[in-house]
Protein backbone atom coordinates (compact mmCIF):
# COMPACT_ATOMS: atom_id res chain seq x y z
CA UNK A 1 0.00 0.00 0.00
CA UNK A 2 1.14 3.29 -0.70
CA UNK A 3 0.12 5.96 1.33
CA UNK A 4 0.77 9.95 1.74
CA UNK A 5 2.21 11.94 4.78
CA UNK A 6 1.78 15.53 4.85
CA UNK A 7 0.95 18.66 6.75
CA UNK A 8 -0.82 21.43 5.03
CA UNK A 9 -2.35 25.12 6.69
CA UNK A 10 -6.19 25.86 5.51
CA UNK A 11 -5.45 26.76 1.80
CA UNK A 12 -3.71 22.71 1.17
CA UNK A 13 -0.08 25.05 1.63
CA UNK A 14 2.82 22.09 2.28
CA UNK A 15 5.82 24.44 2.20
CA UNK A 16 8.05 27.61 1.81
CA UNK A 17 11.47 27.56 -0.35
CA UNK A 18 11.85 24.21 0.38
CA UNK A 19 11.00 24.20 4.46
CA UNK A 20 7.86 23.74 6.14
CA UNK A 21 6.09 27.26 6.95
CA UNK A 22 5.47 26.33 10.89
CA UNK A 23 6.79 25.29 13.61
CA UNK A 24 4.43 22.38 15.19
CA UNK A 25 6.73 19.76 17.01
CA UNK A 26 3.29 17.46 17.51
CA UNK A 27 3.63 16.89 13.43
CA UNK A 28 6.81 15.50 13.90
CA UNK A 29 5.96 13.01 16.44
CA UNK A 30 2.96 12.14 14.53
CA UNK A 31 5.03 11.83 11.36
CA UNK A 32 7.77 9.18 13.22
CA UNK A 33 5.38 7.48 14.90
CA UNK A 34 3.52 6.63 11.69
CA UNK A 35 6.33 6.03 9.23
CA UNK A 36 8.84 4.48 12.12
CA UNK A 37 9.92 1.26 10.43
CA UNK A 38 9.05 1.69 7.20
CA UNK A 39 9.91 2.95 3.86
CA UNK A 40 10.05 6.90 2.89
CA UNK A 41 9.97 7.90 -0.65
CA UNK A 42 11.03 11.49 -1.61
CA UNK A 43 12.45 13.85 -3.96
CA UNK A 44 15.91 14.54 -3.85
CA UNK A 45 14.66 18.80 -3.33
CA UNK A 46 12.91 17.09 0.06
CA UNK A 47 15.98 14.84 0.80
CA UNK A 48 18.17 17.63 0.69
CA UNK A 49 16.05 20.09 2.69
CA UNK A 50 15.73 17.05 5.90
CA UNK A 51 20.16 16.43 4.97
CA UNK A 52 20.34 13.20 6.23
CA UNK A 53 18.41 9.79 5.97
CA UNK A 54 15.91 9.39 8.29
CA UNK A 55 16.25 6.76 11.69
CA UNK A 56 14.31 3.93 11.61
CA UNK A 57 13.69 3.77 7.75
CA UNK A 58 14.20 2.55 4.42
CA UNK A 59 14.89 6.14 2.70
CA UNK A 60 13.95 6.27 -1.17
CA UNK A 61 15.00 9.04 -2.90
CA UNK A 62 13.37 9.69 -6.66
CA UNK A 63 15.76 11.84 -9.08
CA UNK A 64 15.63 12.31 -12.65
CA UNK A 65 19.89 12.64 -11.99
CA UNK A 66 21.51 9.79 -12.93
CA UNK A 67 24.33 10.92 -11.53
CA UNK A 68 22.94 11.57 -8.23
CA UNK A 69 24.85 9.82 -5.44
CA UNK A 70 23.62 9.81 -1.57
CA UNK A 71 24.92 7.68 1.71
CA UNK A 72 22.47 5.67 3.08
CA UNK A 73 19.57 6.15 0.83
CA UNK A 74 18.20 4.07 -2.39
CA UNK A 75 18.42 6.69 -5.34
CA UNK A 76 15.37 5.68 -7.92
CA UNK A 77 14.89 7.23 -11.48
CA UNK A 78 11.28 6.63 -11.27
CA UNK A 79 7.92 6.54 -10.19
CA UNK A 80 7.69 2.91 -11.12
CA UNK A 81 11.16 1.73 -9.83
CA UNK A 82 10.13 3.42 -6.55
CA UNK A 83 7.37 0.98 -6.22
CA UNK A 84 8.93 -2.04 -8.06
CA UNK A 85 11.35 -1.63 -5.13
CA UNK A 86 8.59 -1.14 -2.50
CA UNK A 87 6.16 -3.01 -3.76
CA UNK A 88 6.33 -6.15 -1.40
CA UNK A 89 6.38 -3.67 2.03
CA UNK A 90 2.69 -3.80 3.26
CA UNK A 91 2.48 0.43 4.13
CA UNK A 92 5.34 2.80 1.93
CA UNK A 93 4.77 6.49 3.28
CA UNK A 94 5.50 9.44 0.24
CA UNK A 95 6.92 12.10 2.01
CA UNK A 96 7.09 14.73 -0.32
CA UNK A 97 7.66 16.65 -2.18
CA UNK A 98 4.61 18.47 -4.44
CA UNK A 99 5.64 17.09 -7.22
CA UNK A 100 6.29 13.50 -5.59
CA UNK A 101 2.87 14.06 -4.39
CA UNK A 102 1.36 14.43 -7.94
CA UNK A 103 3.27 11.83 -9.86
CA UNK A 104 2.09 9.15 -6.95
CA UNK A 105 -1.21 10.48 -6.73
CA UNK A 106 -3.15 7.80 -9.30
CA UNK A 107 -1.00 4.95 -7.09
CA UNK A 108 -2.08 6.30 -3.67
CA UNK A 109 -4.78 4.46 -1.36
CA UNK A 110 -4.61 6.35 2.21
CA UNK A 111 -3.27 9.93 3.46
CA UNK A 112 -2.41 11.13 6.64
CA UNK A 113 -2.62 14.88 7.01
CA UNK A 114 -2.00 17.02 9.65
CA UNK A 115 -4.40 19.83 9.25
CA UNK A 116 -3.02 22.68 10.38
CA UNK A 117 -6.27 25.56 11.20
CA UNK A 118 -3.92 28.79 9.74
CA UNK A 119 -3.32 30.50 6.84
CA UNK A 120 0.88 30.75 6.32
CA UNK A 121 2.87 32.45 3.69
CA UNK A 122 4.70 29.88 1.21
CA UNK A 123 4.71 28.59 -2.37
CA UNK A 124 4.27 24.67 -2.68
CA UNK A 125 0.70 23.28 -2.74
CA UNK A 126 -0.64 19.69 -2.07
CA UNK A 127 -3.43 19.11 -4.91
CA UNK A 128 -7.11 18.97 -3.29
CA UNK A 129 -8.60 16.18 -1.79
CA UNK A 130 -11.88 15.05 -3.92
CA UNK A 131 -14.21 14.13 -1.69
CA UNK A 132 -15.82 11.53 -4.11
CA UNK A 133 -12.79 10.54 -4.14
CA UNK A 134 -11.33 10.11 -0.66
CA UNK A 135 -13.90 9.30 2.18
CA UNK A 136 -12.24 10.80 5.64
CA UNK A 137 -11.98 7.72 7.88
CA UNK A 138 -10.29 9.20 11.22
CA UNK A 139 -9.51 12.86 12.74
CA UNK A 140 -7.76 12.99 16.18
CA UNK A 141 -7.68 16.57 17.42
CA UNK A 142 -4.10 18.00 18.32
CA UNK A 143 -3.28 19.40 22.06
CA UNK A 144 -2.29 23.35 21.76
CA UNK A 145 0.36 24.36 24.00
CA UNK A 146 3.35 26.46 24.44
CA UNK A 147 4.83 24.42 21.85
CA UNK A 148 2.33 23.39 19.42
CA UNK A 149 0.63 26.78 19.13
CA UNK A 150 -1.40 26.30 16.00
CA UNK A 151 -5.08 24.36 16.13
CA UNK A 152 -4.35 21.52 14.04
CA UNK A 153 -5.93 17.80 13.66
CA UNK A 154 -4.34 14.47 12.50
CA UNK A 155 -6.68 13.51 9.75
CA UNK A 156 -6.89 9.86 7.95
CA UNK A 157 -8.47 9.54 4.18
CA UNK A 158 -8.90 6.46 2.03
CA UNK A 159 -9.24 6.23 -1.37
CA UNK A 160 -12.84 4.93 -2.25
CA UNK A 161 -12.28 3.44 -5.45
CA UNK A 162 -8.91 4.36 -8.21
CA UNK A 163 -9.97 5.61 -11.56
Amino acid sequence: MISFIVAMDKHRLIGKENDLPWRLPADLAHFKRVTSGHTVIMGRKTYESIGKPLPNRRNVVVTRSQAYTAEGVDIVHSIDEAIRLTEHENETFVIGGSELFKAFWPHADRMYVTYIDEVFDGDTYFPEIDGQEWELVSVEAGTIDEKNVYPHEFRVYERQAKN
